[in-house]
C-alpha cells in the first residue's frame, strides 16, 4: 500500500511540473530561507583580475566552436528537471526520464525550483553582463538578443546541473564520480556556448551547493529522497553504451585544462 501511494504522490508532482512548465513547482523552502548575496563574492567588476580572467576564458573558448563538444554543449542548453535527467543518463547508469522515475523527477523538479529561485535572485542583485555583451563574438544559443535580456552571475544551468549532480550523488554513492563529473561539465557547457563567464559558472556551484545544503535539512526533501532512493534500487532500463562511451571521451576532460594567458 505504501509504493502505491509514493507513487501517486509522485505522479501528482509530475503532472504538476508538465501543467506549469516547471516554474509552478513548489520548492521546499520558504522564502529567506537563504541569501546568495551575502554567500558569493561580488560579481567581477570591470578592472579587477577576475573581470580579465572572464575576458581570457570567453576568448579561448572560441576555438572550440563547431567541434563535438560546442555539439554537446547545445545539447546540453534545454535546462528542464526533465532535460537534464536524460543529460544524466550516462553517468548514472540509467535511462533517466520523469515517465519512468516519476519519484526522482519531483525530487529533482522541487529541488531545482530553490536553487533556482535564489539563483535568480543574486542574478536580478548582481546585474552582471554576459560576455559576448563584453567581448563580441558567436555563441551557440540560437537567439543572442533573447538570452542577453538576463544576466549572467550566478550561471543558471551551472545551478540546475549541479543541483542535480548533487541530488543524484547521494541517491546514487556508487556512480558518485561520473555523477558529479558530468555536473561539471555541465555548467562547463556554458563556457563552450560562450553564453557564461567562468567566474558565473563557479558562482553557480557554490550557490546551488549551499542552497541544497538548507533544502537537505526539510522533512519534505527527506520523505522525497527516500522514495526516490526506493524507486531506483528497482531493476532499472540503461543507457545506450556506446553513446555513453562517446558522452566520456568528450566530457571527460574539462574545458578549462590547459589555457594560458595569450
Amino acid at each position: 500500500m505504501r509504493i502505491w501511494i509514493v507513487v501517486a504522490l509522485a505522479s501528482s508532482g509530475l503532472a504538476l511540473a508538465a501543467a506549469h512548465g516547471q516554474k509552478g513547482v513548489q520548492g521546499y523552502l520558504s522564502a529567506g530561507r537563504i541569501d546568495l548575496v551575502a554567500i558569493l563574492p561580488p560579481a567581477p567588476q570591470k578592472g579587477d583580475i577576475r573581470y580579465e580572467t572572464d575576458r581570457q576564458v570567453f576568448k579561448a573558448m572560441k576555438a572550440g566552436i563547431g567541434s563535438d563538444r560546442w555539439d554537446y554543449a547545445k545539447k546540453d542548453i534545454p535546462s528542464s528537471a526533465a532535460d537534464v535527467m536524460k543529460d544524466f543518463s550516462c553517468a548514472a547508469g540509467i535511462a533517466l526520464s520523469p515517465d519512468k522515475q516519476p519519484a526522482t523527477y519531483q525530487l529533482l523538479s522541487r529541488a531545482g525550483a530553490d536553487t533556482a529561485r535564489e539563483n535568480n535572485l543574486a542574478k536580478d542583485s548582481f546585474k552582471r553582463q554576459r560576455p559576448f555583451l563584453i567581448d563580441k563574438g558567436e555563441i551557440c544559443e540560437p537567439d543572442p538578443a533573447d538570452i542577453g535580456k538576463s544576466f549572467d552571475y550566478p550561471s543558471g544551468h551551472t545551478t540546475r546541473g549541479w543541483t542535480t549532480g548533487l541530488i543524484l550523488a547521494e541517491l546514487l554513492p556508487d556512480r558518485a564520480t561520473p555523477i558529479l563529473s558530468r555536473a561539471r561539465a555541465y555548467g562547463e557547457s556554458r563556457l563552450v556556448c560562450r553564453v557564461h563567464n567562468a567566474s558565473a559558472v563557479e558562482a553557480g556551484r557554490v550557490g546551488a551547493t549551499a542552497t541544497m545544503d538548507v533544502v537537505r535539512t526539510t522533512p519534505a526533501y527527506q520523505a522525497d529522497l527516500a522514495a526516490a532512493r526506493t524507486e531506483l534500487a528497482a531493476a532499472q532500463p540503461r543507457p545506450d553504451a556506446a553513446t555513453c562511451e562517446r558522452e566520456t571521451r568528450i566530457l571527460w576532460p574539462s574545458v578549462l585544462t590547459g589555457l594560458t594567458k595569450k
